[in-house]
């Protein structure tokens, strides 16, 4: 990535993803933090391209941007409240959110610093690139895979609890 052309390319992709994210997080919004999802599983997704992964560049448009994406917007489109002009989502926590994200990334640290997992492995695969990141996910990479299995796990739990919860009372 020594073209100073790619490289802008890869800094513009990576602006647009962590701005599009942070608009995800931050808007009050739900249709807009829905829409602003899609530029950064499209970032994402160019990202992986620049990696040289580009099953995965093609997994995560198919799979996230085709499935996810398109299942959210609909369940968002049609749920009878939506149309109501008190439709906002809340910003609130920040304090335990943060203390949760911090424990997270430091976990992930842990785990990468002990067990050397940002090296390159040494075993040298014959064979398609599937074989490869089936290989490396259930050998060298199984921990930082079911710990990121556990934050999708509790973020569904967290989502049906917040699609129960009734704040009017009814």
């Amino acid at each position: 990535m020594s073209n100073p052309t790619y490289t802008f390319i890869f800094y513009l992709f990576a602006a647009i993803t962590v701005f599009s994210a942070a608009f995800v997080v931050f808007t009050r919004n739900v249709i807009y933090s829905a829409f602003s999802l899609l530029f950064t599983f499209f970032g994402v997704a160019a990202l992986y391209v620049f990696l040289s992964a580009d099953f995965i560049a093609v997994t995560q448009v198919v799979v996230y941007v085709g499935g996810i994406l398109v299942l959210l917007l609909f369940g968002v489109m049609f749920t009878n409240s939506i149309m109501q002009t008190g439709q906002k989502s809340e910003v609130t926590l920040i304090i335990p959110g943060t203390l949760l994200l911090a424990g997270m990334i430091g976990a992930l640290l842990y785990t990468f610093y002990t067990t050397h997992g940002w090296m390159p492995s040494e075993t040298t695969l014959q064979g398609s690139i599937v074989e490869r990141i089936g290989f490396e996910t259930m050998s060298r990479y199984v921990l930082p895979f079911e710990m990121v299995s556990i934050l999708l796990l509790a973020a569904l739990i967290g989502a049906a609890f917040l699609a129960r919860f009734d704040k009017s009372g009814k």
